[in-house]
């Protein structure tokens, strides 16, 4: 039955143009074409992928991150078993009467307890750290990947003539520049999959896996029907505006909010410009029109299409989120992403209490000792701190 359904799966009319068959696409002459089986070497790439991630964050990631003055720390909140049970058995997000009842029981004031469990889920949030290094790691890859796509692809006549990319389809043989390109890119996103339980969680957590799905889905059908040219040129206008997005993300856990704001609009500059111009008025013509002028439609040739317009939703979708980022820093000064858990903001607003407690505890030593630095009566209207 396994057989059977092989023999179904690879049918030739689902993957090639009509008259064409696989045995067309055997290697020849010194001429290597694109096989299935290569892409097997992408689950152990992805691990060694993983590997190398763990070794980046250490001892790249970790102590850049540290030089930017982010540290690692984990805020304990006070021990309290009743409260830790209600936690963990009941919710993480109590209602005013629930808060009111645990304050009686636990002899704390309502304010007490509504902070208490705001620490508490700020405690198993993940670190600046973190997601410094997370966005450090995606910054690298991406940037060494788009430099070696450009690299591949600036002496290639399809990046400056579209009809190229049909030239001799699907007879095209495979580069060994391709092959690599192909290969880490597919090993890279299998390797994000395997992290998505792991990594930050975000409100786009589905969409990430709809994304790193799609991608691989994409990758790996495109390379099954000798696609690489234009799978080529897909990966490259994508890549390019990731390294500004991890870079921007990067200056913003380190709190250089005017760098990350910089680096934001550059960002949404290059996005706009690469996914919503370039993909679909240039990309998505170079795969939906013009192959009209050398093939009759085909299966693959209509599969590969749904799987790019698939893509394209999501970079309207992924539009709109930068939209509202961009709307919230120009007229409110600030860059947060819609995308973060709410928890962010619980977060800021305990450290903006402590820091507002701090500041009090020290006007009320001042007014409790009266006197300034060089011991003489504070004038009324005066801090002497």
């Amino acid at each position: 039955m396994f057989w059977t359904f092989k023999e179904w799966f690879w049918l030739e009319r689902f993957w090639l143009p009509p008259t064409i068959k696989w045995s067309d696409l055997e290697d020849h002459d010194g001429l290597v074409y694109v096989k299935p089986s290569h892409l097997y070497m992408t689950i152990p790439y992805a691990f060694l992928l993983l590997i190398i991630r763990r070794v980046f964050e250490k001892f790249v990631a970790s102590p850049l991150a540290k030089s930017f003055g982010i540290k690692e720390t984990v805020r304990k909140v006070t021990p309290n078993t009743v409260l830790e049970n209600f936690f963990k058995h009941s919710t993480r997000q109590p209602m005013q009467t629930d808060i009111y009842g645990l304050a009686k029981k636990c002899n704390l004031t309502e304010r007490q307890v509504e902070r208490w469990f705001r620490s508490r889920r700020n405690q198993e949030r993940p670190s600046r750290m973190k997601k410094f290094q997370e966005a450090c790691w995606r910054f690298a890859f991406y940037l060494v990947i788009t430099v070696a796509g450009i690299a591949f692809l600036y002496d290639k006549p399809w990046l400056y003539d579209l009809w190229e990319v049909w030239n001799g389809y699907p007879k095209q043989p495979l580069l060994l520049s391709q092959y690599w390109y192909y290969i880490l890119e597919m090993s890279f996103y299998w390797s994000l999959l395997f992290r998505l339980g792991f990594d930050v969680k975000r409100k786009d957590f589905l969409a990430h896996i709809i994304h790193h799905l799609a991608a691989i889905s994409l990758m790996s059908f495109s390379w099954c029907a000798n696609y690489i040219r234009s799978g080529t040129l897909v990966m490259i206008v994508h890549d390019v505006a990731d390294i500004w997005l991890e870079s921007a993300k990067m200056f913003s856990y380190a709190g250089w909010t005017q760098t990350c704001n910089t680096l934001f609009f550059i960002f949404s500059a290059i996005f706009f410009i690469s996914r919503l111009i370039i993909f679909p008025f240039w990309i998505l013509y170079c795969t939906l029109i013009l192959p009209m002028y050398y093939l009759e439609p085909f299966f693959s040739y209509i599969f590969l299409n749904l799987q790019l317009m698939i893509l394209q939703v999501l970079h309207l979708y992924w539009g709109y989120y930068i939209l509202k980022m961009l709307n919230r820093c120009i007229f409110m000064k600030n860059i947060q992403d819609v995308r973060s858990d709410d928890e962010d903001y619980e977060e800021e607003e305990e450290e903006e209490e402590e820091e507002e407690e701090g500041t009090k505890g020290k006007e009320m030593d001042c007014l409790k000792n009266g006197l300034g630095a060089e011991r003489h009566p504070i004038p009324n209207g005066q801090h002497g701190c």
